[in-house]
This record gives C-alpha cells, structure tokens and sequence, in this order.
C-alpha cells in the first residue's frame, strides 16, 4: 500500500512539472539571447504636478461679522435655489405658459406640440418682453456692484424698483377694478395695514402674491375665450354624428382635425403671440 502511495505521490509530481514546462519556454522567448536588462525611470528634468489641497474646516465663529457671513451665505444659496422659481412667478412666464396649456387642451391635442416645447416658447417670449427691464436692472445694479460703485444692500434695492414698478403696472392695468389691486387690497387687510396710495406704500412681500393670482386670473380668462370657438365646433360635430346616428364614433377624435384646420387657417400661433405681447403693459 506504502509502495502505491509513493509511486502516485511521484506521478503527481512529474505532471506538475511537464505542466510547467511550457511556462518555462514561453517565458524564455519573451527575452531573446543578448538583450540587455534595464528599467524605466522618470527623467529628472520632468517636475510633478501640483495639485492644490483642499480643506474644509467647522470652528466656532470668532465674533458677530463670521455670525453675519454665515447667515449671510446660507442665505444667498437659498436664495440660489429659487432663483428660477422666482423668476418664473414675479415675469410674465407664468401667463404665457398657461395659456399655451389652454390652447393645447382646446385643440384636443394630448402630445403635439411636447410640454417641453410650449415651454420653451413661454421662455423666449418672456425673455423678449421682459429684456428692458433686465436691461435696468443690469446697469442700475449689477454693473455698479461689480464696479464698487455701490454695496450689496444698494444693489437689492436697485434690483427691485424696475421688477416692482412691472408688476405694479401689470395689476393696476385697470385702475381700481383690477383683479390685482383687489388682490393687494385683500393682502393688506390679512395683514392688518393701511390703505397705500401709491406704489411706494406696497410692500414686497404684498405686491408679488398679489401679481401672482393676477397673472393667473387673466391666464385663465384669456383661457376661456381661447375655448369658446373650439367649443362650438365640438358641439356642431357631436350633432351631426347624432344626426347620423353615429353613437359609438367619438366626436372628439372627428372635429380634431377641423379644429387645427381653422387654427392653421387663422394664423393661431401669430396671432396669439401678438396678442400675449399686447396684454402686457409696457
């Protein structure tokens, strides 16, 4: 038995060793005969990158003016963050977008023209309508804050008057029976303050919800009239299918068609654009 466990111990071995032959060989051609050995090294001339180090540190402040930064910055990036939220509601984009919205559901339209789209045409066209006052706001502000010629709380102040005075031209389009100078109305009463008399006595804070439901009020009035006519051929469709006796046949899916007829033939998107861009009060 001893003798059988040798002789296996002794093939084993000669298997592992006929196994590694090939290694063998294959490593040797990989140098041929007279190459000479040598190794790689970065030449000396070559200097290394420089790479700043970042550094992070919380301490506690040290007086009142690291206080103030920190609220100061923590402020700012909240701010950041609504910064497109704002923009969105204290511009015309609001009244725009909605409206494109009507006339798409008016249309019985449910993915042409994409959301996305309508959007983007809401933004360009706010861009167009609101670009004299950024223009204000650039050089009344900005410019002079990055020329040291005024500080931060200057610069606020500034930027606010052209966007407040747009606004307030916007809910005041009508004079006391405007929807929005109602709306200030209410906002001052929640708020338990005097009756203002001019723009100056409107606070911020009581001007911007104010032209928010405003801007939504005539959104959806403009929305309405933007339904009757597609209304009407609605109707008219569903009669004469009921007329015909064609029940089961949706009268959506049929005056679908006649209503992009009439939109095309009328030049609905011209004359909507001209017509948003009047509604605003320059």
């Amino acid at each position: 038995m001893k003798s059988k466990k040798i002789l296996s111990v002794i093939f084993a071995l000669l298997l592992v060793y006929a196994a590694g032959l090939p290694c063998a060989a294959l490593y040797a051609q990989t140098f041929p005969e007279g190459s000479t050995r040598a190794r790689t090294e970065m030449s000396e001339g070559v200097s290394p990158v420089d790479l700043p180090m970042i550094d992070l540190s919380i301490r506690q402040p040290e007086s009142n003016k690291e206080v103030a930064f920190s609220v100061q910055l923590l402020l700012l990036l909240t701010i950041l963050s609504l910064a497109p939220s704002i923009l969105i509601l204290v511009t015309c984009f609001l009244r725009f977008t909605i409206v494109f919205d009507f006339i798409k559901r008016a249309l019985s339209l449910q993915q042409v023209p994409p959301t996305t789209v309508l959007n983007g045409i809401a933004f360009f066209l706010t861009l167009f309508v609101m670009w004299p006052v950024f223009t204000q706001m650039y050089e009344n502000a900005y410019k002079p804050l990055s020329d040291g010629e005024i500080g931060i709380e200057q610069a606020i102040t500034n930027v606010q008057a052209p966007l407040r005075m747009f606004m307030f031209k916007q809910v005041s389009a009508k004079g006391n029976r405007s929807p929005g100078m109602r709306y200030i109305g209410m906002f001052m009463n929640m708020a338990k303050m005097e009756k203002p008399n001019n723009l100056s006595d409107v606070p911020t804070h009581v001007l911007i919800p104010s032209y928010i439901l405003h801007e939504l009020t005539i959104a959806f009035q403009i929305g309405v009239l933007l339904y009757i006519p597609f209304i009407i051929i609605d109707m008219v469709v569903a009669s004469i299918l009921m007329s015909m006796g064609m029940i089961m046949l949706p009268p959506v899916q049929i005056s679908m068609p006649f209503k992009l007829m009439v939109f095309v033939l009328v030049d609905g998107w011209g004359l909507l654009t001209q017509q948003l861009f009047t509604s605003i009060v320059p």
